[in-house]
């Protein structure tokens, strides 16, 4: 199998025991990273990598998000990898993501801000833009305060927004701002959802697109 291996510390779980499983089972796995982190961390393990444009296209996607909603759009990018993991997110056939039972929210932007990957050439000028559409924005730093860059060489701005209705329209209206590269609103992208409980681990299967909801995970156990 191609499968895609995403980014953050759920994601790292994830590659960890895949690693296991490859060296135990004599899985015939080739991985395509979602980032450097993920890269280093596979290829310690033993695990083949392709880059994305090598490969056709990918069996699954394996990865977490930082909030999922009842229709099962997504805010990802804590880690600043999401450029990346939806690229890879979309040419895979299956997308799986992994969370705990706290990434569950009754609408996007409530924990956590949407994050939009933005060129460094100009940045104050689209951040202005982005204020214009409603948000309150910051660019991203690192822990010495320097800016934060993604692996592709460009910036983040983290925007939150009052009120999310429809996350489809927000990806689509953030997206047409010159400057924007990509937006960690994720529409479409997961057709599995497992969710780490205190009682145990439950598998859901994305409601139809009309956007029927799941309040408690009520699903298959294992």
């Amino acid at each position: 199998m191609v499968v895609g291996l995403g980014s953050g510390s759920t994601a790292a779980l994830m590659v960890h025991r895949l690693g296991e499983r490859i060296a135990d089972e004599a899985l015939e796995v080739i991985g395509v990273a979602t980032s450097e982190a993920t890269a280093q961390l596979a290829h310690e393990l033993g695990i083949r990598l392709r880059e994305l444009d090598e490969v056709a296209a990918l069996d699954i996607n394996l990865d977490g998000a930082d909030e999922i909603d009842a229709r099962f759009h997504m805010i990802k990018g804590r880690g600043g990898a999401f450029l990346r993991e939806k690229l890879v997110a979309s040419a895979s056939s299956h997308r799986v993501t992994m969370i705990t039972a706290d990434k569950c929210v009754d609408r996007l932007g409530d924990t956590a801000p949407v994050p939009v990957e933005v060129s460094s050439v100009g940045v104050k000028h689209t951040e202005r833009r982005l204020r214009e559409l409603g948000a309150t924005t910051s660019r991203r730093r690192r822990p010495d305060g320097l800016p934060f860059f993604t692996d592709g060489g460009n910036e983040i701005i983290d925007c939150r927004f009052a009120l999310i209705d429809d996350p489809g329209a927000l990806d689509r209206q953030l997206r047409c701002v010159v400057g924007v590269l990509e937006t960690g609103l994720f529409i479409d992208l997961c057709d599995t959802l497992i969710v780490g409980t205190h009682q145990g681990v439950e598998k859901l299967q994305a409601p139809p697109r009309s956007g029927d909801t799941f309040c408690e995970p009520k699903g298959e156990k294992s």
